[in-house]
């Protein structure tokens, strides 16, 4: 068993014995069984880290043995820098989440802890997968222990939100299985990833590969116009849940567009950016500015992942080093912004049980060490340089400007609505006078809530201030990337 073996099943392993043995009787003991396999599931990727070699665009730990002889279906696993930050990034975020819900989950922690060790370990599986339909094995089931999550664990209209989540999401994936069984036959009996990169395909196959790509993919990031099942799914889950959906789980789509589709039809990529440009800034505006009017905290905040991950597909398909690199950094800054963003919001419901702009006011008064957190977040979501949420935005701005100085300019003003919704937010719930006796009663956050948003805010100012060893991971990758993608693979 490999690094990367080990970084998927440590906490598969850890999540199944939860729920096979773990009570409500010893929620207490249950705690830390999750918080010990999601510490253990973050160490073994530190090897990963260290031992990667930045100097090179192959594919690195790569495990591989035949899984089902039959069909030819391997159990293939690899990293390159494309996919590299997105394994630690996903153990990372599981600790927080096991933090995180310490206290706020009473009922069932077993199964809750579990069902987060199980997706965790399940998520790494599609960014290592390189065996086409073993990452389709990872990437279905990913919405297993999520949608149990939100529908067990979520707010009054779980079940609907629940519901949603998996119907959308499984009804783009099967286009994808479609996708998948064609490339298998016209490799002549191959599932390997890197196999169908190099398929000489035609331009109607690769353009109806392509959007059975896109149908899947979209729908994760999710693009416009397939976001709409979002912010009810983020209002109604679990904090917990929104932060691992934000950080890392729509992370997986866009990930996809550089596994598969612009690899995989590079000439329809190619022939269609003009499409993926224009919903990425009808994302980047529109989404904006539907998020200024949210009255509801959570749904503000998953408007606003839209707008950010818009910034992500903008990137991909104006095919520059920039613009790609730009994009996979904002995926890896977002996951640490977006998580605590939704964390912060949950300290809040925590206390008030209210997610309503309008139920606070002055919350600075009562937890000033909380609101200082708060405020970091909130810039970061701007975009404020120093911090994690300005990196990929600039250099995604700055790429666009390279394509076209007026797509540049549409993408620039994201900043604009960022900074207005985010700050308004911000100012109606944190400053000024106290709002109401539920306001005047609160308590500032304790040690672990301290350590959790510590710790995320060492995150979100590192890699703000020193994002150099993020770049240098995918530099040579988007290099190659781009390279493949503009030689037409056209019979």
């Amino acid at each position: 068993m490999g690094l990367l073996s080990l970084a998927i099943w440590t906490p598969i392993i850890f999540g199944v014995l939860l729920l096979a043995f773990g009570k409500d009787s010893c929620a207490r003991g249950v705690r830390w069984v999750a918080l010990i396999g999601s510490i253990l599931g973050l160490l073994v990727t530190v090897p990963l880290i260290t031992g990667f070699d930045t100097t090179s665009a192959n594919m690195q730990f790569v495990e591989k043995f035949m899984w089902i002889e039959r069909f030819s279906i391997q159990y293939h696993l690899g990293l390159d820098g494309l996919s590299m930050w997105f394994v630690p990034l996903t153990a990372f975020i599981t600790v927080i989440v096991v933090l995180a819900s310490w206290e706020n989950i009473t009922e069932r922690v077993n199964q809750y802890m579990g069902a987060f060790l199980v997706l965790s370990g399940l998520m790494i599986g599609v960014f290592c997968a390189l065996d086409g339909l073993l990452f389709y094995v990872f990437f279905e089931a990913t919405l297993i222990p999520m949608y149990l999550i939100i529908g067990i664990w979520g707010g009054p209209n779980k079940i609907y939100a629940a519901f949603k989540f998996f119907l959308y999401t499984l009804m783009g994936s099967l286009l994808t299985l479609v996708a998948i069984i064609y490339l298998y036959n016209q490799s002549g009996g191959s599932f390997d990833i890197l196999t169908w990169h190099k398929l000489p395909l035609g331009m109607l196959p690769q353009t109806l590969v392509f959007f059975a790509f896109f149908a899947a993919f979209a729908v994760k990031v999710p693009m416009f116009p397939f976001h709409t099942w979002l912010p009810d799914v983020h209002v109604e889950a679990p904090t917990g849940g929104s932060a691992v959906l934000a950080a890392i789980m729509l992370k997986l789509g866009a990930y996809g567009f550089l596994r598969f589709s612009m690899p995989i039809a590079p000439d329809a990529a190619r022939e269609y950016a003009w499409l993926m440009i224009a919903l990425s800034l009808i994302a980047v505006v529109y989404v904006g500015m539907v998020a200024l009017v949210q009255k509801d905290m959570k749904k503000l905040v998953a408007y606003s992942s839209v707008a950010h991950m818009g910034f992500v597909t903008l990137g991909f398909f104006i095919f520059n080093d920039l613009g790609v690199s730009g994009g996979i950094v904002q995926m890896i800054a977002h996951g640490f912004v977006s998580g605590a963003m939704f964390l912060c919001i949950g300290v809040l419901y925590d206390r008030v049980h209210s997610r309503e702009i309008a139920a606070y006011g002055g919350v600075v008064n009562t937890m000033p060490k909380f609101a200082a957190f708060a405020l970091l977040f909130a810039m970061a979501n701007c975009g404020l340089p120093a911090t994690a949420g300005f990196v990929g935005e600039w250099m995604v701005i700055l790429g666009a400007v390279q394509f076209n100085f007026w797509v540049g300019l549409l993408a620039a003003t994201a900043l604009i609505f960022g900074a207005a919704y985010t700050l308004w937010m911000y100012k109606r719930v944190y400053l000024g006078p106290i709002g109401n006796d539920n306001v005047k009663n609160l308590d500032d956050i304790g040690c672990r809530e301290f350590l959790v948003l510590g710790i995320l805010a060492i995150a979100v100012l590192a890699m703000g201030i020193y994002p150099k060893p993020f770049t240098d991971v995918m530099d040579p990758s988007v290099t190659e990337l781009l390279k493949h993608v503009a030689q037409s693979k056209l019979p």
